[in-house]
């Protein structure tokens, strides 16, 4: 734990215990704090629960994410990548994606893009660790975890949290990373506008007795949309988005009858599975805030916004929120962090690709998601035909890397 430095604003005399007080230490919390090391800026960062940084090796984390040319970015600079372990990385070196057609089919493929890979699938607690490594690095960022939040106050002059054994921190700024139950947003009575999908997002790993060859591939079929995501040494990982009935019947199969009904739906393409990851199940929902910016207040990742993650793209978002707020708070007078006109800047630069991305993703959801006959002809017929423009796949693979 890093010591933490009083603050004095000299205009008004306040103290306070930190420039920026971030709630919420997971992925995108962590980064935040990470991307403001070095800055002139203090920071605490409040986490309930202090992740564990060592694991079985041999196992693999249920939770899965698709990083993107920006996000490996971001994390290279901040200094998290380079602590990942290589043997737990795995290159997304094609992506191959079918209709409920028997042609209709897209495959975007990386060196026709002109890259060495399309993103690296990472797990959850890897990256989770490499960014608490780097951390023991932040001079300026003192962690409090684990930690239990009673309330927080805003006003004018500061945001100030009160933990559990009635600590006060008082700070110029106040940062939700705390997920899309955010306690920060509740205790601010913040209205969340949700769209829940009525499905679940079941997700396992396999081995497989074909090798993958880094291809990540997703179908689009009546009863869901399902992935496979390549993992290390012949494995996978999948993320089948079903509704209730099927949901709970995936997670009563044995793992015997559920290997052998996602080979079955995924067309036996890597032959064989054996199950080496339980399955678990998530509700899938979109979900954003009116405002993600207010007076010494602003909002990162999932206590912003959640999408469906059918494009795997969630955990990207968040990065891109991070590289943004950060960004602008250290060119920023520490005095003006918390003001509103500062932080609206942050709040206009995310809107636009926050928007589209949940746009597209919930278009695709409805659109895949719907048995009208003329919908279901004109879904294969546009994956067929957008798989036979070369331009177009580029314009949207490379979209997708630089999000």
């Amino acid at each position: 734990m890093h010591p933490r430095r009083a603050v004095i604003n000299s205009l008004t005399m306040k103290t306070y215990d930190a420039d920026i007080v971030i709630v919420g230490g997971g992925l995108v919390g962590a980064a935040l704090a990470l991307a403001l090391k070095n800055s002139s800026l203090s920071v605490i960062l409040l986490e309930g629960r202090e992740p564990t940084l060592t694991f079985d090796l041999t196992s693999w984390d249920q939770r899965v994410y698709a990083i993107s040319r920006a996000s490996r970015s971001l994390l290279t600079q901040i200094g998290a990548w380079p602590l990942l372990r290589s043997e737990r990385l795995s290159p997304i070196s094609a992506m191959k994606i079918y209709g409920d057609a028997p042609h209709a089919k897209l495959e975007f493929d990386a060196l026709e893009s002109g890259v060495d890979e399309l993103a690296f699938i990472v797990e959850n607690r890897e990256l989770q660790r490499a960014l608490w490594l780097a951390l023991d690095q932040a001079s300026n960022v003192e962690i409090i975890s684990p930690v239990e939040l009673a309330s927080l106050h805003i006003d004018a002059a500061a945001a100030t949290v009160t933990l559990a054994n009635q600590q006060t921190l008082s700070a110029r700024l106040v940062i939700g990373a705390d997920g899309a139950n955010s306690w920060v947003r509740r205790q601010q009575g913040i209205e969340i506008l949700s769209k829940p999908y009525q499905q679940f997002g079941v997700v396992a790993n396999f081995a497989c007795e074909r090798p993958h060859y880094g291809a990540a591939r997703q179908w689009f079929s009546p009863d869901g949309i399902l992935a496979w995501l390549p993992l290390p040494n012949q494995q996978m990982s999948m993320v089948w988005s079903c509704n209730e009935s099927q949901k709970d019947e995936l997670l009563g199969l044995s793992p015997e009858l559920l290997a052998a009904r996602v080979a079955q739906a995924g067309s036996n393409a890597l032959g064989e599975l054996k199950l080496i990851t339980p399955p678990a199940a998530f509700p899938l929902k979109l979900s954003k805030i009116e405002q993600i910016a207010a007076a010494r207040m602003a909002f990162v990742g999932d206590a912003a916004h959640t999408v469906h993650p059918l494009a795997g793209q969630g955990v990207n978002l968040g990065f891109g929120d991070v590289a943004e707020l950060a960004a602008l708070l250290i060119s920023t007078h520490p005095e003006r962090i918390g003001d509103l006109l500062v932080l609206r800047r942050y709040q206009r630069a995310r809107r636009e690709s926050v928007l589209l991305m949940q746009s597209v993703c919930d278009g695709l959801q409805q659109l895949f998601n719907n048995q009208h006959p003329v919908l279901k002809s004109l879904r294969n017929i546009g994956l067929g035909f957008t798989d036979s423009l070369p331009w177009l796949k580029r314009q949207l693979i490379r979209h997708a890397m630089d999000s």
